[in-house]
Parts: C-alpha cells; sequence; structure tokens
C-alpha cells in the first residue's frame, strides 16, 4: 500500500503525577527523511530515542515532532521531612531549657508542629516513568500520523489508477495509428515523385527502397515495449508494502522519455496529438507521486 508523505498525528498521555505529555507529529513532501523534534527540557536525554522511534515508522518526508508538557496539579501530595530544620529546632528548644533552667525534654509533637519541619509536595516521576509515559505517547501520535498517511494514499491510488487507464488507452491509439503512418507516407511519396516527374517511368524500387528507410526512422515500436514495460514496473510498485516515491518517480522519468522520442520520431498530427496528451498525463501523475513515501 502507497502513503503519502503529508500527514499529522496527535496524542496524549497523563502520568500518576498528574504530567500530561502531548505529541504532535506534522510532515509534508521531501526527498529524503528530515526529523525535527521540540521537546521540553527535562525531556532532551530520550530525544534520540524519539527521533528512532519516529524514524522506523515514517521513512520520508519532512517531519516535525513537537512535544509539550501540562501540569494538572492533580498529582499524589505526600509529606517531605527538613530533617536539619527539625535538629535546628531541637538544638534550640535544649539551648532554651539551659538557659532558662526549664524542666522536661522537647518532645516530638513539639519538634513536629514546627513551620516547614513537614511540608507538602508533589509527587514527581523518576525518570524511567518519564521515559515509559514520553515513548508511550509518541508511539500513539505516530501511529495517528500514519493512519492518515495511509488515507491519504488510498485516495492516490484510485487518482493513479485512474490516469493508468488513460495512459494504456492513449499509447494503444499510437500503437495503432503507427503502421497507417508509414503506408500514408508511402502514398503521399509515391503522389509527390509523380507530379515532380511528370511522364517520367518511377522507379519502383528505388521507391520502395525509400519508403522502407522511412520506416525505419519512424518505427517506435521499441518505445512502446518499453513504454508499456515501465508501466507494469510502475503498477507492481503501487502495491508494494516499501516506500517507493523515488522509484515511481524514476519510472515516470523514464516513460516521459520514450514519449518525446516517439514524439520526434512521428511525423504524423495525430500521433503528435497523442504524444501531447500522454506528456500531459504523466505530468500530472508526476506532480502526485511527488507526495509518496
Amino acid at each position: 500500500m502507497i502513503k503519502s508523505m503529508t500527514g499529522y498525528g496527535k496524542a496524549e498521555r497523563t502520568g500518576v503525577d498528574g504530567r500530561t505529555l502531548i505529541v504532535e507529529i506534522r510532515s509534508v513532501n521531501h526527498r529524503y527523511g528530515e526529523i525535527s523534534i521540540r521537546l521540553p527540557r527535562h525531556c532532551y536525554p530520550f530525544e534520540q530515542e524519539v527521533k528512532k522511534t519516529v524514524a522506523e515508522r515514517l521513512k520520508r518526508g519532512k517531519i516535525e515532532v513537537s512535544i509539550l508538557e501540562e501540569r494538572s496539579g492533580g498529582g499524589t501530595m505526600a509529606p517531605v521531612l527538613n530533617l536539619t530544620l527539625a535538629r535546628g529546632y531541637l538544638e534550640a528548644f535544649r539551648t532554651l531549657k539551659e538557659e532558662l533552667s526549664l524542666e522536661g525534654e522537647p518532645t516530638l509533637p513539639l519538634i513536629a508542629a514546627q513551620r516547614d519541619v513537614f511540608v507538602m509536595r508533589e509527587e514527581v516521576a523518576g525518570e524511567e516513568e518519564l521515559q515509559e509515559l514520553l515513548m508511550a505517547t509518541v508511539r500513539h501520535a505516530v501511529s495517528v500520523h500514519e493512519e492518515m498517511r495511509k488515507r491519504e494514499g488510498v485516495a492516490l491510488l484510485e487518482d493513479f489508477l485512474a490516469r493508468r487507464g488513460v495512459l494504456t488507452r492513449l499509447m494503444e491509439e499510437i500503437h495503432k495509428r503507427a503502421p497507417a503512418v508509414v503506408a500514408e507516407h508511402a502514398v503521399r511519396l509515391r503522389e509527390r515523385l509523380r507530379q515532380l516527374l511528370g511522364d517520367t517511368t518511377l522507379d519502383e524500387a528505388r521507391m520502395h527502397q525509400e519508403v522502407a528507410l522511412m520506416a525505419d526512422r519512424s518505427d517506435i515500436s521499441e518505445e512502446i515495449v518499453r513504454f508499456m514495460s515501465h508501466l507494469q514496473q510502475f503498477d507492481e510498485a503501487l502495491t508494494c508494502g516499501e516506500p517507493v516515491g523515488r522509484k515511481m518517480d524514476f519510472l515516470l522519468q523514464e516513460m516521459n522519455r520514450e514519449v518525446n522520442t516517439i514524439g520526434s520520431k512521428a511525423n504524423d498530427t495525430l500521433l503528435a496529438s497523442l504524444v501531447v496528451e500522454l506528456k500531459a498525463e504523466l505530468e500530472k501523475i508526476r506532480e502526485q507521486v511527488q507526495n509518496i513515501e
């Protein structure tokens, strides 16, 4: 199945700490595969893994990956002990006791009740959890993006098949017309010679020789065979599971080359008209092929 290089995919996931990662992937046609990534600073260690994951699925195109982070504040809260501060309070109370000759020892409730000994902080996922969340979101975004490429590819395939039928019809008309061109040229040549020679006897042997030379110079059978061979390879590429955009572009160049040769050989108005139609269809197909992965 052919795939377009144009696509868009978005995915978002929320971790246990309330962190939400949003991954957006956009792509347009490009000769090669070019991936650019924007991501939060604390995700920098995973940039190469993100690029590798995208490149494994999206082979060609100018691909932009954007990773954003949002915090909902809905993560789990947990108390955090400031042990240094608690020791400071304990020493301060003991000093106060000695200086003022007070009874008793500082108790746990007394120390715990002091400001900032215990603070509530939101639990934040560690590096491993962040990596797992990030890569799962990236893979989901790539899948969504790839599905859009496939849908675009189906539309392109329908267009290719329709235009492929036009190419076949035009080449069949050229194939049928070619022998008649030689015969008509022979008739015109014979009539022209009769006008020029008047009552002089026409050398039939020389006449047949000229017609044979003309037929050889205008023979387009090889070009037709090569064109149809390239067209068959083009058909095979349409059903190939691998990226075939560059191969299809090359085949179209070769088909266009054969059509140009036919046009230069064919000294006939109808053939010239058919060649123009062929070239127009090939150009339309080539414009579409530029967006094939």
